[in-house]
């Protein structure tokens, strides 16, 4: 069985970026990223309503941290490490199988300048070495054609294409399961 305890909330860096935990000071930007069109055209969520709705959110993400059943990220610049322009981060996470999903956002200022590939590539090696995932899964949208070149580009492959499984906003949409195994198991 997968036993996730970290004694405090793993912070990971790589050559331009800091991933940390997510912080009620972040609430104004996760609530701009999550009302934004843009970033969530593929991503198939209830928009917050308000801040309010943003710092219940945060209390979640941190608690969930706390329980071991999700670890998300906030994605700065390590010139700035106050200002969230993404998250990434594992959720779902199924112990008894060793795999959790894993997901990403980022602020399209930021698009095409190979921050989402540099974070992804960070967590999927602290996926794999420190919390002893199995299997990593990505779920997506069929549309979304950037996540999937993205999810291709670190060696997952495509597993299923599950036709109308998700109903969101009056419609049923179809998805696409990706996954990475762990190579050193």
């Amino acid at each position: 069985m997968l036993i996730l305890n970290f004694t405090k909330f793993p912070v990971l860096e790589t050559e331009r970026l800091i991933l940390r935990e997510h912080a009620l000071s972040d609430a104004e930007n996760i609530y701009a990223l999550r009302t934004n069109e843009m970033v969530m055209k593929y991503i198939n969520r209830e928009r917050p309503k308000d801040l309010a709705d943003v710092k219940t959110f945060v209390t979640t993400f941190n608690e969930g941290f706390e329980n071991g059943d999700n670890l998300a990220w906030v994605i700065a610049l390590k010139e700035n490490p106050a200002h969230m322009i993404g998250s990434v981060g594992y959720w779902r996470t199924d112990y008894a199988n060793h795999r959790a999903e894993i997901g990403y956002m980022l602020h399209p200022d930021y698009w095409r300048k190979g921050i989402i590939s540099e974070a992804l590539k960070r967590t999927i090696d602290f996926g794999f070495e420190d919390m002893n995932l199995h299997t990593i899964k990505a779920n997506i949208n069929v549309e979304n054609d950037a996540s999937r070149q993205m999810l291709i580009k670190h060696g997952f492959v495509k597993e299923a294409h599950f036709r109308q499984d998700y109903y969101f906003r009056g419609q049923f949409l179809d998805s696409e399961i990706y996954g990475l195994l762990n190579p050193n198991h």
